[in-house]
């Protein structure tokens, strides 16, 4: 099967672009684990926050998008068991399932598999309704990291929104901006071919 077959067949995400198998898929599955702590690494203080700016929320969405529903959420799995039991990849090498912030990563396993559901039915083809999709993907993540953070924290509602949300909407808006170009063009590249 061609690339613009597999593109144009209705539920096809960008992973699908491969040739089938079933270690096509863990190495994907890992692969998308991977890229996510390593991009946790890219970690940024935020002033009186206990959660760091990161590139982890980017890439457990594109994750998503790319890979599909259910091997984005196995992917994002992975990399939170893995991580809840020692793996230093959490943001800033951290590790443990005992930070305020892990809630962020539990909503980014939920976040993963919805934008590969959407990215399944074209969400990830325009730059539009792909920036709808990462909006999406955030607000998931924030429904469930942000409460986690109070309660973790010991903060007042409006104290974790404070810290755990409003530092981070220009970043947000970045990243959506960003995968906004970046999967539309991929599509478009593997159309041409």
């Amino acid at each position: 099967m061609s690339t613009a077959t597999v593109a144009a067949r209705p539920g096809a995400v960008l992973a699908d672009l491969l040739p089938a198998s079933r270690v096509r898929d863990a190495a994907l599955v890992v692969g998308g684990a991977v890229l996510t702590g390593l991009a946790a690494q890219l970690s940024v203080p935020v002033p009186g926050s206990p959660v760091p700016v990161t590139g982890q929320t980017f890439a457990a969405l594109l994750v998503g998008t790319s890979l599909g529903a259910r091997r984005g959420f196995l992917s994002l799995a992975l990399y939170a068991v893995a991580g809840a039991a020692g793996v230093p990849w959490f943001a800033d090498g951290t590790s443990g399932s005992g930070a305020v912030s892990f809630g962020y990563i539990l909503g980014m396993l939920l976040a993963s598999a919805l934008v590969g559901a959407l990215a399944a039915r074209g969400a990830d083809r325009s730059p539009l309704r792909m920036a709808g999709t990462m909006i999406l993907g955030e607000a998931v993540i924030y429904a469930i990291g942000v409460p986690y953070l109070a309660a973790a924290a010991g903060m007042s509602a409006s104290q974790a929104i404070s810290l755990g949300l409003t530092p981070f909407l220009i970043g947000d808006a970045l990243k959506a901006a960003l995968a906004m170009g970046l999967l539309p063009t991929a599509w478009k590249f593997v159309s041409k071919r």
